[in-house]
């Protein structure tokens, strides 16, 4: 398809000439493969807080990667400066990092084929800043009408639209326009002279404005963040022990994140150090439960056309019917172990180094009615939302705090419980998973993944499961 006119073409005169110079200095020193990531990002936030706008900024970030592979060793350099002269000094640092006696014939350069899984015309920070403005006024004043014992209200909204190009020595060259909102609202609430209780919701995606007004609306966000609230002034301490977890639909999908999906990573698996290392083929998790990272989503926070190495993403079966099928795979993951990337190479910025990383990770639907799993438990918790966690990627165990959740009694959900800690190991977990709701549903998109100092939006999802066996860490 040759080298067709870009954003890089058209703003800073890059042609198809450059990035194959720019190449060849890369591997001038030797090496398995060079890649060049060049990222232009416009961004705008904003931030309300006491029915103020306290906050208000724009701008715009630039640079390049230089990235060299030989064998397992990696030479990055970056340049946030796009002339001529600073990118070739930056190939030179990558290549004499990476000097190497392995090298290749680099082939010349073809764009790949185009798909749009976020087609927006107008990017919301294209839009008047005053529209957006109008936005996180409507988030606050819905939160604040809606209950008289809310005291504080924050809101804050952010976008960007980047604009990526991602040329490399096996003659790939890819171009992306991304664009990302979201709006999150965060509540106090108060009875008497309790204490507060917080509230907070959120969503967005690679959606245009509109989409806030016609899908998710700044009233959605705030009257869920207050119902939060409201829940939270009527709960309990949560009780302790060990006992049965019923997971509800959509975020709660951030523990199979943490917990399952950080040790399908190919790095950790090639290294040795994951839960799951040497695994694949064997049961790993209960037969009710497939599990899928998934790229290809239309207008979903966690989706690309192509992810930060220029490959196409994919729908990718990590676990089905239990049964462990593969991992996520980068460019390096793939070299050094005979594979093929699974469209998996993710990067914070031009700054760092891709490495992989989900996309849009959730388990698929089942078979059972969500009433029927509720029905089926006697005794045990109910969780609806998720906050903070930690994963230990070698062991597998975590520690996840459940910022709304409610007790299970005699099969009827009953009174809330604020506290509460689910403790557990992600396999071990996995296989106590004894029924899966009809119910999949994917998060608003809020989901933020952090990995080795690096983070980049992802989206979760789950529907009604029940794990049989799971120790709650609580108060009571």
């Amino acid at each position: 398809m040759g080298f067709p006119q870009s954003f890089f073409a058209t703003k800073f005169g890059i042609t198809a000439a450059d990035l194959e110079r720019y190449l060849a200095e890369a591997l001038s020193k030797g090496g398995n493969y060079a890649d060049l990531y060049f990222e232009y990002v416009s961004t705008s936030s904003l931030g309300l807080e006491e029915s103020i706008l306290k906050n208000a900024t724009q701008g715009v970030t630039l640079g390049v990667g230089v990235r060299v592979i030989t064998g397992e060793r990696t030479g990055y350099a970056y340049s946030d400066d796009l002339s001529p002269d600073k990118i070739m000094q930056a190939a030179r640092v990558a290549a004499c990092i990476s000097n190497g006696p392995a090298s290749i014939v680099k082939t010349p350069l073809e764009s790949m084929g185009k798909r749009d899984l976020y087609p927006v015309l107008t990017s919301p920070n294209e839009t008047a800043l005053m529209d957006r403005v109008a936005l996180v006024r409507r988030a606050d004043e819905a939160a604040r009408s809606a209950d008289g014992r809310v005291f504080q209200v924050q809101v804050s909204y952010a976008d960007q639209l980047k604009h990526v190009l991602i040329a490399a020595s096996d003659g790939t060259i890819s171009f992306d326009r991304q664009p990302l909102a979201r709006m999150n609202v965060t509540v106090l609430a108060r009875e008497g002279d309790g204490t507060p209780q917080s509230g907070y919701h959120g969503g967005g995606g690679r959606v245009d404005l509109n989409w806030f007004q016609n899908e998710k609306t700044p009233e959605h966000f705030a009257l869920e963040a207050v119902r939060q609230a409201q829940v939270q002034l009527e709960a309990v301490e949560a009780p302790a022990g060990e006992t049965t977890v019923v997971l509800g639909p959509g975020w709660p999908g951030i523990l199979l994140h943490e917990a399952v999906g950080h040790g399908l990573e190919a790095d950790f698996n090639r290294k040795g150090v994951s839960a799951f290392s040497g695994r694949i083929g064997q049961l790993v998790a209960s037969p009710l439960c497939t599990i899928v990272d998934d790229g290809t989503m239309a207008n979903r926070r966690g989706s690309l056309n192509v992810d930060d190495e220029g490959s196409p993403t994919q729908s990718n079966v990590l676990i089905e019917n239990g049964i462990l099928r593969g991992y996520l795979t980068d460019k390096l993951s793939a070299q050094v172990t005979g594979g093929k990337s699974t469209g998996s190479g993710r990067r914070e910025s031009y700054q760092a180094i891709p490495m992989p990383r989900m996309t849009n990770t959730f388990m698929m639907a089942g078979e059972s009615d969500p009433g029927d799993i509720v029905r089926s438990v006697k005794k045990g918790i109910y969780c609806t939302t998720f906050g903070g966690g930690q994963v230990d990627i070698t062991s597998g165990n975590f520690v996840f705090s459940a910022s709304e959740s409610y007790l299970i009694e005699d099969g009827k959900i009953t009174r809330p419980v604020r506290g509460a800690t689910l403790i557990g190991n992600g396999p071990e977990a996995m296989r106590h998973v004894s029924m899966v709701g009809n119910d999949l549903k994917l998060d608003e998109g809020v989901g933020v993944c952090g990995k080795e100092g690096q983070s980049v939006p992802v989206g979760v999802g789950i529907p009604t499961i029940k794990i049989d066996k799971m120790t709650v860490g609580g108060t009571a």
